[in-house]
């Protein structure tokens, strides 16, 4: 029969995953097939995709494509990595959004934010005590190219103004705003969706403190724009803000983008 092994057509005569798995790599190999990894063995059929992943190893580019491909599914890993993002503010929103969608395999991404990163971040935000008085932008591309280093990553270490906004974000169909002032949230969001006729904006509201979870949620404000959060609790005196929820919302605004990413506009 022929299947997909690694991203590359094959003749096998195993008539089973473990025993493909065994004649192409080792017993203790992962194999994921259709999408889904195998605890037990499995019979094969024609056209059947698989992939082998050696434990502990990084792959090439075409390899760990193939990976990812069989997790996500083609058709949506294929629409996913021709994907452009722009995330606004690296912040516990922005940081940890970047990190999912260089997980997911989005393409391109564009990280922009003119901070350094501070000992109060480490509560919420994606960096490590290594980072400390780095950039941002550097300190989070780091990251991203540790979890994917086959993404291509741009970044502006700039103070997002009205008057830059089309400068900065030109050519990106998607921009993530992940501001914690409001000033600056409706500064990016307004003239986003004045100057750019075809993008979608994702934006944040009430995220702070230890309120249900259940309370953040996804809303389609306008017909461009995407707003998460439960769109109440601010940061404030006596609600600060914490890793939890804010990596709740952060999670939504990440998978809206995705949704949007695959041709869904429905929050």
């Amino acid at each position: 029969m022929v299947i997909t092994l690694n991203g590359k057509k094959r003749s096998t005569c195993c008539s089973t995953a473990f025993g493909l798995r065994d004649s192409a790599g080792s017993c203790t190999d992962m194999v994921i097939l259709n999408g889904f990894q195998l605890s037990e063995d499995c019979s094969l059929s024609e056209g059947d995709t698989v992939a082998i992943i050696r434990k502990g190893v990084m792959p090439g580019k075409e390899e760990l494509e193939s990976m990812m491909m069989a997790r996500h599914t083609p058709e949506v890993h294929c629409k996913v990595s021709r994907g452009s993002v722009a995330v606004a503010g690296l912040g516990g929103l922005g940081s940890n959004i970047a990190v999912m969608l260089a997980r997911t395999g989005v393409g391109r991404l564009l990280l922009v934010d003119f901070d350094i990163v501070e000992p109060s971040n480490l509560n919420r935000q994606s960096y490590y005590v290594r980072h400390l008085g780095m950039n941002k932008t550097d300190a989070l591309r780091l990251q991203l190219e540790e979890i994917n280093p086959f993404i291509e990553v741009e970044t502006k270490n700039v103070r997002v103004t009205e008057e830059n906004v089309e400068e900065i974000f030109s050519g990106y169909g998607i921009i993530c705003e992940a501001f914690d002032r409001p000033e600056a949230k409706s500064a990016l969001v307004n003239t986003a969706l004045e100057k750019f006729a075809a993008a979608k904006v994702v934006a944040a509201s009430g995220m702070a403190g230890y309120e249900s979870s259940n309370k953040i949620r996804t809303v389609r404000a306008m017909k461009r724009l995407y707003l998460c959060g439960d769109l109440e609790n601010e940061a404030r005196v006596g609600s600060g803000l914490m890793a939890p929820r804010v990596q709740v919302c952060a999670g939504h605004q990440a998978n809206m983008i995705l949704r949007l990413l695959l041709g869904i506009e429905d929050a």
